[in-house]
Order: C-alpha cells, then sequence, then structure tokens
C-alpha cells in the first residue's frame, strides 16, 4: 500500500507535468502524482485520441484514490507551418545562396522546395525573414511572386523533410485553430477537463473561436509564443481564462536576449488581472537525458517563482525523458528552496489601489489582515472559485485553503499559486456554513483550537462572484 499522501503540499507554486510514452501507465503517472505534479498535460501534437482518453480515465481513477483534484490541461496543436520533401532527404544550403520556396509538391533539391503555405506567400514582403528548423537556418526575401518566394540564404546549413518555419515578420491570415484542432476539442471537451492549450495566437479574435467551442466547460489558456500576440498582449489577457509563456517559437521568433523580459512582462500583467499563468519550455530540458538539472536551469525556474507564476511545466522532461520521476522531484525541490527564501511585502501590493469590485475587496482585506494577525489559514467557501483566484495573485505565506462544493472548481483551483482546494458540501445558511467549515477544516488537522484564521463567503450563499463577507475566527 503506498504511504498516504499529506492533505497540504507546503509548495505554492504547481507543477504541470506533460503526458507520453514515457509516463502513461498507472504506475508512473501515479509516482508523478505523488512526488509532486499538480496538473497533467496532454500533448494533442501526438498520440491517438483513444491515448489520450485512456491517459484522462487514469488521472481520474487516481484523483478517486487519493482524494486530491487534479486538474488536465488539454494542448491543442495549431497550425504548424512546414516546408515539404526533398529528393534526397535532406540537402545542405550554403550562406550567400538563392533558394526558391514554392507551391510545387516536386520533392525539392538544394535550389528549391515546397512551402505549401499561400498565407506566407500572401503576407511575405521583400526583405521578410524565415527561420527554418527552429531558427537553425535563416533567410531574407529578395523577390516575390504569387506563388513563390526567391530568398537569400543568411545563416545556412542542412535542411531535411517537413521541417518547421517561423516568419517573425509579419502577422499571418492563419486561424488558431486547425480542423485537427476543432476535432479534438470536440473528443476531449466531453470527457472533463479544466483548461485548453491554444497555440499559435497572434491577436484577440483568435481566442473567441476557441472560448464559443469550450462554451464553459473548460477554461482557455492562451499559449503566448508569437511576437505578434505579445504587441497584442493587453487584447488577448483580456479576452483569455489563463495565460502561458510558451518560450519555444517565442525563443526562436524573438531575440534571446528579450524573451526574459518579456516572460516578466506577461507574468506581471496576467497577475494584475487576475489571470493563472504557467511558465513552459526547456525549464529542466537536460533532464530528458540526465538524471540532475544543470545550475543554469535551476536558476530559470527560480525566476519564475520569485515573479510569482502560478505554475512550471516540463514538457518532454516527463513526457519522452529518461527521468520523469526525478525531473518533478527536482522541480518541486527547487520551488520549495526558492520559496522558503521569499520575503514577502504584501503591503505594498495595496499601495495606491483601488478596488471596484466587492470580491476582489474582501479578497484583498483576507489577505492583509491575516498576514498581520499571522493567521493559520485563509479560509474561502466559494462556488466558481474567483475569489481566491484573486487571493492567490499576491505573495503571501498563509496557506489559502479553497471550499467549494463543484467538483470542476475544485480542479481547476489545482493551477492556482498557494491554494489548497478542497470538496465540501454546505449548508445555505451562512452561520451554519460556518460552523460546517470550521469543523472541516479541524477534522484535516488544518486548524486547531486556538488557532486564528480568516474565512470568506458570500450571502446569499452559493451565488458565483457573490463573496461578500470577512470574517476573522479563533477556532474553538
Amino acid at each position: 500500500m503506498p504511504p498516504r499522501i499529506p492533505l497540504r503540499r507546503r509548495r505554492r507554486t504547481k507543477i504541470v507535468a506533460t503526458l507520453g510514452p514515457a509516463s502513461s501507465t498507472p504506475e508512473v503517472i501515479e509516482r508523478l502524482y505523488r512526488t509532486g505534479a499538480d496538473v497533467f498535460r496532454l500533448n494533442f501534437s501526438h498520440g491517438s485520441h483513444e491515448d489520450h482518453a485512456a491517459r484522462i480515465g487514469i488521472i481520474r481513477a487516481l484523483e478517486r484514490k487519493v482524494g486530491r483534484p487534479i486538474g488536465i490541461l488539454a494542448d491543442v496543436q495549431g497550425p504548424k507551418l512546414r516546408v515539404g520533401r526533398f529528393q534526397a532527404g535532406r540537402v545542405q544550403l550554403q550562406t550567400g545562396q538563392s533558394f526558391r520556396l514554392d507551391m510545387s509538391a516536386t520533392p525539392g533539391d538544394v535550389r528549391r522546395v515546397q512551402l505549401p503555405h499561400p498565407e506566407i506567400m500572401e503576407a511575405a514582403r521583400i526583405g521578410t525573414t524565415l527561420l527554418l528548423d527552429d531558427g537553425k537556418l535563416r533567410l531574407r526575401v529578395v523577390h516575390k511572386r504569387d506563388d513563390h518566394l526567391e530568398t537569400e540564404i543568411l545563416v545556412g546549413g542542412a535542411l531535411s523533410d517537413r521541417k518547421g518555419v517561423n516568419v517573425p515578420d509579419v502577422a499571418l491570415n492563419i486561424p488558431a485553430l486547425t480542423a485537427k484542432d476543432r476535432a479534438d476539442l470536440d473528443f476531449v471537451l466531453p470527457l472533463g477537463i479544466e483548461y485548453i492549450g491554444l497555440s499559435f495566437v497572434q491577436r484577440a479574435e483568435d481566442v473567441a473561436e476557441t472560448q464559443s467551442i469550450a462554451d464553459g466547460r473548460a477554461w482557455v489558456m492562451v499559449k503566448l509564443e508569437k511576437p505578434q500576440a505579445v504587441e497584442n498582449l493587453d487584447s488577448i489577457l483580456a479576452l483569455t481564462d489563463a495565460v502561458m509563456v510558451a518560450r519555444g517559437d517565442l525563443g526562436v521568433e524573438m531575440p534571446p536576449e528579450e524573451v526574459p523580459l518579456i516572460q516578466k512582462r506577461i507574468v506581471r500583467a496576467a497577475r494584475d488581472l487576475g489571470k493563472p499563468v504557467v511558465v513552459a519550455t526547456q525549464m529542466l530540458e537536460s533532464m530528458i537525458s540526465a538524471p540532475a538539472p544543470t545550475r543554469a536551469e535551476a536558476s530559470d525556474v527560480a525566476t519564475a517563482v520569485f515573479d510569482g507564476a502560478d505554475a512550471v511545466m516540463l514538457s518532454a522532461e516527463t513526457a519522452a525523458g529518461r527521468y520523469p520521476l526525478e525531473t518533478v522531484r527536482e522541480m518541486a525541490a527547487i520551488c520549495s528552496a526558492v520559496e522558503a527564501a521569499q520575503e514577502f511585502t504584501l503591503d505594498a501590493d495595496f499601495t495606491g489601489q483601488t478596488f471596484k469590485r466587492i470580491d476582489q475587496s474582501i479578497a484583498m482585506g483576507a489577505l492583509f489582515t491575516a498576514h498581520h494577525l499571522g493567521a493559520k489559514a485563509i479560509v474561502a467557501l466559494t462556488d466558481s472559485g474567483s475569489t481566491v483566484l484573486w487571493m492567490s495573485r499576491h505573495l503571501i505565506s498563509v496557506p489559502i485553503y479553497a471550499l467549494t462544493p463543484r467538483v470542476s472548481t475544485q480542479r481547476r483551483m489545482a493551477l492556482y499559486r498557494n491554494v489548497r482546494p478542497l470538496l465540501m458540501d454546505s449548508s445555505t445558511e451562512r452561520d451554519m456554513a460556518l460552523q460546517e467549515a470550521e469543523q472541516y477544516l479541524k477534522d484535516r488537522g488544518i486548524v486547531q483550537s486556538g488557532d486564528v484564521y480568516a474565512i470568506t463567503c458570500g450571502e446569499p450563499m452559493g451565488a458565483p462572484g457573490g463573496t461578500n463577507m470577512l470574517k476573522i475566527c479563533r477556532a474553538t
């Protein structure tokens, strides 16, 4: 019998682990969870519907076994821009030579290759930069026709079949959702997931279709990975539910020295707007094949924690790596060490702030009071989780416990920083609900007789976004 996991993890920053060939059995998924994963990512760029359905079934069975919520992120593939195939499978392109990109499906050679994307042909201009194979090769457009682009190779190298193409200079008239993505969403949404990862977002309009398809069944998490998305950050954040700093394509399409600054900007903006934010890509990349991270990788994770990200994400490290469990363990250890060293200056968050919503004001009041009283816990009776989300935007050492009657809300809150989501049905009468909550907390060892805690709720009870009461209690 596996050891009983503690009800509450001390770590505040959450961990998202991607499932794949190295991590799809019930045994490995359970060990990943017990080691520290809070949310599991399903990457729809790989695997069949049957594969993903099986993983969802395993996660939900594990959830019932451990009695704790586990969030699921379904990451749809989005458009994939690629060159065609070559006669010999690959060519060696030399710096300075000419190279044509055209619409012909004829296998390419050292002089040309297919680029089956008319949207790129339409958007490109003289001087437009094209990046091939994750930026390893760099081309510049020197002539343009309706059906082909003539380019000069600025940085040459080997190029093989179906390598990716990035166009950082221009916005492409390509929707964020493909026919495959729509089919994947039609399949996975009825199975019950918490978040949809949306790729290739360039503008706010790209989010609207996915929001319509989700129809409240899951939150949309925009993956910010293109320069155009950064340019339209404010309008995108206004429409999306959550954000991922997807540093893979972002690091290809933008100068590397700008990526850390963009990461900080996105995390700060998401926190200010009350949106969960995940930092992803190459966080512990070396652990795909090595049992320990590099010092630089540990510093990278630490930066995300210091900045206030809700979660840090592992991709190939847990999906296909040799050391998935060790990777989660290292990630959890880094997060915990950084959090232990953080200084909490909560008062600075209140300077000059104005609160337009009652539930937001109550959330901030709970944080402020609990911080200065040294409370044992902050407790929220919540239906939608909105009050708890506002609380989780601020760095505070006091743990936040969210008591909700909704399983869907509980699972979604598994991603929120410093939030321990718990499932509890409560009375519709306020005073009775407060008594039930205290007994629930005492039964689980969260508070003991004499402990001070702050609790929030709404009256009437059960109205989403209706939190309007803060009470400071001493447990009896």
